[in-house]
C-alpha cells in the first residue's frame, strides 16, 4: 500500500509548528465545505503502480467530478517525494496553494508529518460518511501505534497472507516452516527489496513473529533494546537469504514486480498485504488459477490504508470531498470487489443500509481469498521507528547482494 520515507523522523526536530490557516475550511460545515470545493483540483499524490489502482482512483475521479471536483493522480513511487515536496514548500514558506492536496499515507510517513506539524485538520471524524466506519471492530484510529486523532482518513484494509501455487506446494504455518520449505526447495521464493513497503512488511511480519520482546515493539526502538529484540530476525534472514530466488543476490523491486514472478512460474510463494489480491490477480489473468492464499496460524500483521490533506493545501475542500467519497458504501464495495482491487473495507456493516449491505454481500470475494473467520485477528503494527530502522539494517546487511 504506501512507501517507506527513510530520512523523515528527522522532520520533527528540524520544523518549528504551524498555525492552521485562518482561511481553512470548517470540516463540520459541510454545506460550506461542498461549496468551497466546487471548482477544485485535487493532486491526490499516491503509488502508481498498480494498473488496477490507478484504474480505481481515476473511477474516484469520475464520482466526485459530480461535485464539481477535478481530481488528478500523481503517481508516486515512493510516498516519501510527496512528503518530501510538502517539507521544502514550508522552508520556501509556502504555506498555501501546495502542489500536494492529498497523499495516500501511513506508517513512518504520517508519524512524521504529525509531528512536524505539517497536516491540515482535524477533519476526518467530522465527514458525513464517517459514520458508517467501523470505529469499534477495526484498526482505523491509530497509524503504527500513533493516533490518528482526524488528521488521516481511513480507506481501505490490509492484512498479510502468502500467496502460493497449490499446485506446487502447501501452506505454511510459521516463519519458521517457510524457511524450512525454502531451504527444500531453493530458489522458489523472494519479497520486494526493502525499503519497498511490502519488503519491510515481510522484516516486520517476521519479526513479530521471532521475537520474545513483542511488547517492546509497540514503544519507539531504543537503542538499548534494539539488538535483542532484532537478533532473531538476522540470525532467520542469515539461514533463508541463500535459498532465495537468485540465491538472495537479486530482489524483485516491488509488489507488482514480485507477483509477476509468481505469474511466470520462477518462484511458488510471495507476500501480500492484500487479501483479495490473488483473487483480483486470478480474475484479470495475472496469476494461474491454482494459486491461494494463507496467514500463519499465530496471526499476521494488518493496518488500514489512509488518506492525509498537507496544511498549505489549496485545494482542502476538494480533498476533503475526495476523503468522504472513499468512505461511501458505493467506493467501498467497488474496492473490495476482487475484479477491480479486492480491499478490505473500513465500514460496519450493521450501520449500513439494507441495500449498501446487499451490495457487500453479493460480492464474489474470489477463488483465492481467505474469509474473516480464515483471516482471524489481525496483529498490531509495531511503532514506525521499528520499520525504519530494521530496513535500514537490512540494506546495510544484505542489499548489496551480499
Amino acid at each position: 500500500m504506501t512507501r517507506l520515507a527513510t530520512a523523515l523522523p528527522l522532520l520533527a526536530a528540524l520544523l518549528a509548528p504551524m498555525p492552521v490557516l485562518a482561511a481553512d475550511p470548517d470540516p463540520a460545515d459541510w454545506d460550506t465545505v461542498l461549496q468551497h470545493a466546487r471548482g477544485q483540483t485535487v493532486y491526490w499524490h499516491a503509488w502508481g503502480g498498480s494498473t488496477a489502482t490507478n484504474d480505481f482512483i481515476a473511477w474516484i475521479g469520475d464520482q466526485v467530478a459530480e461535485q464539481g471536483v477535478t481530481l488528478e493522480h500523481v503517481k508516486l513511487a515512493d510516498t516519501a517525494d510527496a512528503v518530501t515536496r510538502v517539507l521544502n514548500e514550508r522552508q520556501a514558506g509556502q504555506n498555501d496553494d501546495s502542489a500536494v492536496d492529498m497523499i495516500w499515507i501511513n506508517g513512518p510517513n504520517f508519524a512524521a508529518m504529525k509531528e512536524a506539524d505539517l497536516l491540515f485538520g482535524p477533519f476526518a471524524e467530522n465527514l458525513p460518511n464517517w459514520q458508517f466506519v467501523d470505529v469499534a471492530g477495526k484498526t482505523v484510529q491509530s497509524d503504527f501505534t500513533v493516533p490518528t486523532e482526524g488528521y488521516e482518513s481511513p480507506w481501505a484494509m490490509a492484512q498479510v497472507v502468502y500467496m502460493y501455487d497449490s499446485a506446487d506446494m502447501d501452506p505454511q504455518p510459521s516463519a519458521e516452516a517457510i524457511l524450512k520449505w525454502a531451504q527444500a526447495n531453493p530458489g522458489r521464493f523472494t519479497y520486494p527489496q526493502p525499503p519497498d513497503f511490502l519488503g519491510a512488511t515481510f522484516l516486520k511480519q517476521t519479526l513479530i513473529e521471532l521475537t520474545d520482546n513483542s511488547d517492546t515493539l509497540s514503544k519507539a526502538a531504543d537503542d538499548a533494546d534494539y539488538a535483542a529484540v532484532t537478533a532473531p530476525l538476522w540470525e532467520y534472514l542469515d539461514a533463508l537469504t541463500p535459498v532465495l530466488w537468485r540465491s538472495g543476490s537479486a530482489y524483485p523491486a516491488t509488489g507488482p514486480a514480485q507477483l509477476q514472478l509468481l505469474a511466470d512460474n520462477e518462484i511458488d510463494l510471495a507476500i501480500s498485504f492484500s487479501p483479495g489480491e490473488a483473487s483480483t490477480a486470478i480474475a484479470n489473468n495475472q496469476l494461474p488459477d491454482t494459486v491461494r492464499t494463507f496467514v500463519l496460524e499465530n496471526g499476521t500483521l494488518g493496518n488500514a490504508s489512509y488518506v492525509a490533506i498537507p496544511y498549505n493545501s489549496g485545494s482542502k475542500a476538494g480533498a476533503m470531498v475526495v476523503a468522504n467519497t472513499l468512505l461511501s458504501p458505493a467506493a467501498q464495495a467497488r474496492a473490495q470487489d476482487p475484479a477491480v482491487l479486492g480491499y478490505g473495507t473500513v465500514l460496519d456493516m450493521e450501520a449500513l443500509s439494507e441495500p449498501d449491505r446487499a451490495a457487500f454481500e453479493a460480492l464474489d470475494l474470489g477463488i483465492a481469498t481467505l474469509s474473516p473467520a480464515e483471516l482471524g485477528v489481525a496483529l498490531p503494527e509495531p511503532h514506525p521507528s521499528w520499520m525504519t530502522r530494521i530496513t535500514e539494517d537490512w540494506t546495510r546487511r544484505y542489499g548489496s547482494g551480499k
